[in-house]
């Protein structure tokens, strides 16, 4: 099996693309006042989420 089909297979990958994308998205449409409700602390979990995702994405990536 090939690094990059163990990658692409890992569980991780996708809650790790769609937090973040989600993240980005919501701390977008509330810096241009679209989402001007969401208070910071939910933006803050979101970013917390998606970095614990990404640490274990990358880590299940790297695992031999």
């Amino acid at each position: 099996m090939s690094k990059y089909t163990r990658v692409r297979n890992s569980p991780f990958a996708f809650p790790f693309i769609l937090s973040l994308v989600i993240t980005l998205t919501v701390y977008i449409l509330r810096g241009v006042s679209i989402l001007g409700f969401i208070p910071g602390s939910a933006i803050l979990i979101l970013i917390v989420v998606s970095i614990v995702f990404g640490i274990i994405y990358i880590k299940q990536a790297t695992r031999r």
